[in-house]
């Protein structure tokens, strides 16, 4: 499988020490299987009027046999209790890998809704059933990074 993070950098050895802490799932490497999703990222630092670089790698996912995995087919309570958890700085698992949905800016807009309690957790859960996820594969250990993940160039977007 082909996996690409997009940033203002080439990054041909990621390294979980340069992750932010408070974001959808823990400090960690974040890729995605979506191109045009890693392009997307991007726009937010040409914004700023940095480069915007997609770096690719080669990813073997029968290796996430050997990891601890936490994997979310879909927008769901355990979900957002999880995306809650981390964004708070208050998680405490130790997952390898975790896969799921983006918490993107209309997603992000019914979390905040509901984490200052303006709604529910239910209507939530409703108004998230009506996004189209996209998915984001966040690598939590360097050891399976260094061992799995292998980069395999970058490009301007």
């Amino acid at each position: 499988m082909i996996l690409y993070h997009g940033s203002n950098v080439k990054v041909p050895y990621p390294d979980i020490l340069f992750s932010r802490k408070e974001v959808d799932f823990g400090p960690g490497f974040y890729t995605t299987p979506i191109r045009q999703q890693a392009v997307d990222w991007c726009g937010k630092f040409k914004r700023r009027h940095y480069d915007g670089i997609v770096s690719r790698y080669a990813f073997d996912e029968t290796a996430l046999n050997k990891a601890k995995v936490l994997r979310f087919d879909s927008y769901s309570e355990e979900w957002l209790d999880f995306i809650i958890t981390c964004r708070k700085g208050m998680d405490a698992s130790d997952y390898d890998v975790v896969i799921g949905g983006v918490a993107n800016d209309k997603v992000f807009n019914t979390i905040e809704l509901y984490f200052d309690h303006i709604i529910k957790k239910s209507e939530a859960i409703t108004r998230l059933q009506f996004e189209e996820p996209n998915l984001q594969i966040c690598f939590r250990n360097q050891s399976f990074i260094d061992k799995y993940l292998h980069y395999k160039g970058s490009e301007f977007v």
